[in-house]
């Protein structure tokens, strides 16, 4: 039996989650059904293919994800079924696939036929298709093979010289953490073991950790330690540079995203040693 997973910007605040949820119940006899996230930035498909690519991998192969973010269905854009990595992937045709996956081909792109009698709205037709392959049901009987699909480029990386780099912003996590398209591999190639400094507007870093735990020095007594506050460049699970604060509260204190000045989208240089 498949799973179902859930990513959309609707928020938790209006009954959108419900409705697609109760679709699905009405559709299908207790469906599996998992939320990813309802919190990504209104139509930023940068964000929500952030979040997606380091989810969907850790389901297992058959699952069906509903991808609703800027998905309404108009001149410029279909509504499509992507086979892709073993997985279903259900949202626009805006790029997110693309996103999700820049080394993946999809095996099967289908542009969806089906039509519901109440709106333009993505949630009622994407509840349609995900219970048709939640059942079983050939991809060909709700749409319509298609080649090609819409590609977006991620904000690139850009190499300024040998010595410097320039990387962006491309997500900011729950605690306030500044995640950048800067990866562990893509670094380490460029650094060459060289010295550096990442420069976060006017904060700046010369060390990246191996776990935020590891920027504290627990041999010290605890109220002498250098914890409040403490600046903390790693890369993430994901493999990603992230610039962090121990243990911030966005809420209270604030995160590095508002302390060091930085949204998304926003520039980072890190400058090697000649």
């Amino acid at each position: 039996m498949s799973i179902i997973t859930l990513t959309s910007d609707f928020g938790i605040k209006d009954f959108h989650v419900s409705k697609i949820k109760g679709l699905l119940y009405m559709e299908l006899e207790n469906p599996k059904i998992i939320d990813i996230s309802h919190e990504i930035s209104p139509f930023n498909i940068i964000e929500g293919a952030y979040v997606i690519k380091n989810a969907y991998k850790n389901f297992p192969r058959g699952s069906i994800h509903i991808i609703d973010i800027d998905s309404e269905e108009n001149p410029d854009q279909c509504h499509l079924v992507v086979n892709m990595d073993e997985h279903f992937f259900i949202c626009a045709d805006n790029g997110i696939t693309s996103l999700i996956s820049n080394h993946i081909k999809p095996t099967n792109i289908f542009k969806i036929n089906i039509k519901n009698s109440f709106t333009s709205a993505s949630i009622n037709t994407f509840v349609k298709v995900a219970s048709h392959i939640y059942r079983g049901g050939h991809l060909n009987l709700i749409g319509t093979e298609i080649e090609n699909i819409k590609e977006l480029i991620d904000l690139k990386i850009i190499e300024k010289s040998k010595n410097e780099i320039l990387c962006s912003v491309i997500y900011i996590d729950n605690y306030g953490n500044i995640i950048t398209n800067i990866t562990k591999d893509y670094f380490e190639k460029f650094s060459m073991s060289r010295n550096f400094t990442i420069n976060a507007r006017n904060v700046k870093f010369n060390k990246i950790f191996n776990s935020y735990s590891e920027a504290i020095d627990f041999t010290r007594e605890k109220k002498y330690r250098e914890e409040d506050g403490k600046k903390i460049a790693l890369f993430n699970s994901s493999g990603y540079l992230e610039l962090s604060i121990y243990k911030s509260n966005p809420v209270t204190s604030g995160g590095a995203n508002s302390l060091f000045g930085l949204g998304y989208g926003d520039t980072i240089s890190i400058v090697f040693d000649n």
